[in-house]
């Protein structure tokens, strides 16, 4: 007998976003996202929801064409169009550049998916941020 009730769904894993205090000097990373996949199209989504409404809405992306898959021109995300775009300069190969009209540029480091914790803090503190020691939730 099915008495209607089912399962609960399992929790998406949690987003290892670690953004910069705000400061009224620039810097050239604004905080280091950790995704799981390079598959953009499976990990952009939670981090364009994970970001501070303050950031405004993010209407084009910018990521190392090399690394990520799965990355059309446009997609849409929490209802909204952003634009994809691919670079393969070296100069930034471990960042993804946020743009939203009025709100500027924010580039967030790019932790590889496959990196340990330790390796993760090393490179977050190596672009000049400091979080505290297992910041990242796994």
């Amino acid at each position: 007998m099915n008495n209607g009730l089912r399962p609960p769904q399992p929790a998406p894993p949690l987003l290892r976003l670690y953004l910069a205090p705000e400061s009224t000097v620039p810097r050239r990373i604004d905080g280091a996202w950790w995704p799981r996949t390079f598959d953009l199209l499976a990990e952009l989504p939670q981090l364009l929801s994970g970001l501070p409404c303050a950031w405004g809405q993010i209407v084009s992306v910018l990521v190392n064409g090399t690394l990520w898959t799965g990355a059309p021109g446009r997609m849409l995300v929490c209802n909204q169009v952003v634009r994809l775009r691919r670079t393969t300069t070296a100069h930034a190969p471990s960042t993804i550049v946020l743009m939203a009209p009025g709100h500027g540029r924010r580039d967030l480091l790019v932790v590889p998916p496959e990196a340990t914790e330790r390796a993760a803090e090393s490179l977050m503190s190596a672009a000049g941020l400091a979080p505290e020691q297992g910041h990242f939730a796994s």
